[in-house]
């Protein structure tokens, strides 16, 4: 879950073991951390670009990367709260390498332009919480149906294939809140150390929303979340198998909430490629 105590209780537990001092990691972040993602083997030209999307509140500033020739799957990137920033540009441009269509969204536009977090993921959570908190269901779903209706319209985003959508922290319940307001349009959805996924058994907790879908699931889950809520990967699975929906599920041994992103924190690599891996099999499979 998105709040300050669990932010830094994960940063007190990283410097615990050794890994990263407050002092290094405002370097690492300073020496641009958020480029050292691995490269994509024959990665494919890429052009992007910053966009600007209408939607039924305003203009949201985004970020789309896309192959430079032809066409892939549309992709919908929802960050975490720290927001769209080098780190995810960088991961949907990775994306984009791998033959898809990546928009990169800034969940706060109806607040602020992106940067949101002054300093990225180093910024202090009750700076940003305040963005959070103004966004409700009934904004991710607006959202969700203005951003995929705006990379249906473009060239690069084949027409006669599903689409797929991924959400880090408070984004993984967005991204599932997307495939239930576009249900028809994506076939794919990615959850990574998401928060507010499961929501009890009200109507409208995301992972009921998802359930009505026809879509497939990877729900990456790091291990201090599920020690949080041990019971919401038994319901993820129960939920998805009674509506007979492919889905994998797992918790990422030894990781902390927030270990994808390479300019978080708690980054860590060998589990965030193994998720990216799972990623890729995931689009390969649904969106083919």
């Amino acid at each position: 879950m998105c709040d300050q105590v669990h932010f830094e209780d994960d940063r007190e537990d990283f410097e615990a073991r050794g890994l990263v001092t407050r002092k290094q990691f405002g370097a690492l972040l300073g020496a641009g951390m958020s480029m050292l993602l691995p490269q994509v083997a024959n990665a494919a030209p890429v052009t992007e670009s910053d966009v600007t999307i209408t939607t039924p509140d305003g203009a949201a500033d985004c970020y789309f990367v896309h192959p430079a020739s032809g066409t892939g799957p549309g992709v919908l990137i929802w960050p975490d709260i720290f927001g769209l920033r080098p780190a995810f540009r960088q991961m949907g441009k990775r994306l984009a390498e791998s033959g898809y269509s990546v928009l990169v969204v800034n969940p706060f536009y109806r607040t602020k332009k992106a940067p949101t977090a002054e300093a990225g993921s180093a910024t202090p959570i009750q700076q940003v919480m305040p963005l959070a908190q103004a966004l409700n269901e009934t904004t991710h779903m607006t959202d969700a149906k203005a951003f995929i209706g705006w990379l249906d319209l473009q060239a690069s985003v084949a027409k006669n294939r599903k689409m797929g959508t991924q959400g880090y922290c408070m984004g993984g319940l967005m991204a599932f809140r997307t495939a239930a307001a576009v249900s028809g349009r994506v076939g794919a959805v990615a959850s990574f150390h998401g928060g507010g996924l499961v929501r009890g058994d009200a109507a409208n907790s995301p992972h009921l929303q998802a359930a009505k879908t026809k879509a497939q699931f990877l729900v990456a889950i790091a291990a201090n979340d599920d020690a949080r809520a041990p019971n919401d990967k038994a319901v993820l699975k129960e939920t998805f198998e009674k509506a007979n929906l492919p889905a994998e599920i797992e918790v990422y041994t030894d990781s902390a909430h927030g270990w994808c992103p390479p300019d978080s924190r708690v980054y860590n690599e060998p589990n965030a490629e193994k998720a990216w891996s799972r990623l890729l099999a995931l689009y390969g499979k649904a969106l083919a």
